[in-house]
């Protein structure tokens, strides 16, 4: 049996294609929200499985630039991937992913990027896990700051629509300060970020800034979720965003959403492992942090996703790439003054192309890729020179799930 896999034509087709996920995730395909959704996806830019005609599974990647170590680069952003589960176990998925990166590769995007829903999927399509990410959760009697926080600036609430005007230039500071983030467009801020949804129109998101020296230098995005236990108060505080340009700022937003009253617990999602958090907190181990893998990266073109992100450290290294999946990637690649290049010389890593999406970020390194037995070190000492030419700090952080 084939099946016919191509970009959606009119938005019947990209519905159904996104139902593909939407049978496993819920989410109703109404002509309203399909056609919100196609302003920040494009409708061609979701794939679809057809069999006999009908479809039965379908794919997606969002158009942005995404941070990488010292710059940015076009990216594709993954997403909305699914078969139905009438169609399990057929190989549909595989000619979808083989589909969608073919058509990255076309239009000039040497990475995508991904948000895994289960972690063993991805790697057989050279995605690589390449950021950690995890939840917290901040109890009241837990939330004092290790050193006394000299107050300043000026936190207030503000409308989503002034939030339209102010969040921005936080978020896009951060994009300069991190790898891992991804750009935001007009829509995505007035549809996704700043949009409430109907379920939560009872208890609608909150939005504040923090004004520093004369500018808006931090934004918090929270829900409350009241609650009495006993005639007690537990209620919660759910941080949906919180980003700030500088190390005050992001002190004072902290410090703000965490003496919130009448509330038990700020609960927080997708914390990078050295976020300032941990060292603003006099009991960080009282929060109950859970790491798990974050982003996942791919490489879809070598030459052009090597040379594309900067590099701290100085000489050579040539890497032999494995890529079942996108075959130019095949071969030796010579990494040398931040520029990546075919050669002929010896190589001195071995490696399937999903451990270079894996250290493509700076948070997993080629030594812990060698102790998990997913490069091979050809040449002694290989792997610590290639450790410390992609080395990066501050580690990727990605705070939101596309």
């Amino acid at each position: 049996m084939s099946f016919e896999v191509r970009p959606s034509r009119d938005l019947e087709e990209y519905g159904n294609a996104i139902f593909g996920i939407g049978q496993y995730f819920g989410a109703a395909a109404d002509e309203e929200r399909l056609q919100r959704f196609s302003k920040v996806l494009d409708v061609d830019r979701m794939h679809a499985a057809f069999d006999d005609g009908e479809i039965v599974g379908g794919g997606g990647a969002f158009t942005y630039d995404f941070s990488v170590p010292g710059g940015t680069l076009p990216c594709a952003g993954v997403t909305v991937v699914g078969v139905y589960p009438t169609h399990r176990r057929r190989g549909i998925l595989r000619l979808l992913m083989d589909a969608q990166l073919r058509d990255v590769h076309e239009r000039g995007e040497p990475i995508a990027a991904l948000w895994a829903s289960e972690e063993t999927i991805y790697g057989r399509f050279g995605y690589g896990l390449a950021a950690w990410a995890g939840d917290a959760k901040i109890k009241k009697e837990w939330s004092a700051f290790a050193q006394p926080l000299e107050r300043r600036g000026r936190v207030r609430f503000v409308t989503g629509e002034e939030g339209a005007e102010l969040f921005p230039p936080v978020w896009e500071a951060l994009r300069q300060q991190r790898p891992g983030v991804f750009s935001r467009s007009e829509d995505w801020w007035k549809l996704r970020t700043l949009r409430v949804p109907d379920e939560e129109k009872a208890n609608p998101r909150r939005f504040v800034v923090i004004d520093l020296d004369g500018e808006t230098q931090g934004y918090a995005i929270f829900r409350l979720h009241p609650g009495f236990e006993a005639g007690v108060s537990n209620a919660r505080i759910e941080v949906v965003e919180a980003i700030a340009s500088t190390p005050q700022a992001t002190a004072e937003l902290w410090r703000f959403l965490l003496d919130i009253d009448w509330t038990a617990t700020v609960d927080v999602s997708l914390l990078p492992p050295d976020h300032p958090l941990f060292m603003l907190l006099a009991n960080p181990r009282r929060i109950g942090y859970r790491m798990g893998d974050g982003l996942w990266m791919r490489l879809v073109d070598v030459a052009a996703a090597l040379s594309g992100r900067a590099y701290v450290g100085d000489g050579a290294i040539v890497f032999d790439v494995r890529d079942a999946v996108c075959s130019w990637n095949e071969g030796r690649w010579k990494l040398e003054g931040g520029v990546a290049v075919r050669t002929d010389d010896a190589a001195d890593i071995a490696c399937d192309v999903n451990a270079l999406g894996s250290a493509y970020l700076g948070a997993v390194s080629f030594a812990q890729l060698r102790d998990g037995l997913r490069v091979e070190e050809l040449v002694d000492g290989a792997v610590e020179r290639a450790d410390a030419i992609f080395g990066w700090r501050p580690m990727p952080w990605c705070p939101e799930i596309f």
